[in-house]
């Protein structure tokens, strides 16, 4: 025996639930405002958001650029010159552990970033192009412009 239900409502024939008809223009809105809200999505984490930063030359020739972690990348896009070596900096403010890693692929670089703490990674003259670079866990992104 089941619990809870009379043993008239187990051999009802009828559905314990309705479906209720939604209307054409209603079924369209809902659709067209879930595909606004992924597009919506995919320009804030994968667009770019404001102007690249160039870097500035520092001794030596090296191309320099100190980049904030704190809940993301500042800047997160960094205007390079080609064939020059780069330092990046990276001064880390957030204690979240998915920033406590940049990862450069292209270069195929790594870099531990301590709390608190100025961090530097260098990497050799480039080609003109855009070089990504990224948290751990690849959820914070910026990039690296470089122009010839």
């Amino acid at each position: 025996m089941t619990c809870c239900l009379p043993a008239a409502a187990l051999t009802r024939a009828e559905p314990l639930w309705r479906t209720i008809e939604q209307p054409l223009a209603l079924r369209l809105a809902v659709a067209a405002a879930g595909l606004l809200l992924i597009a919506a999505e995919l320009w804030w984490f994968l667009g770019r958001h404001g102007e690249a930063a160039p870097a500035a030359t520092g001794a030596g020739g090296w191309q320099e650029v100190t980049i904030t972690v704190d809940g993301g990348y500042s800047p997160s896009r960094v205007r390079l010159q080609a064939g020059r070596p780069v330092r990046l900096i990276f001064d880390r403010r957030d204690p979240s552990s998915c920033v406590a890693r940049v990862i450069v692929p292209d270069f195929q670089r790594s870099l531990d970033l301590p709390l608190d703490a100025r961090t530097s990674l260098e990497l050799p003259p480039m080609e003109p192009g855009v070089y990504p670079f990224h948290c751990g866990m690849a959820m914070v992104r910026g990039s690296l412009e470089v122009e010839a």
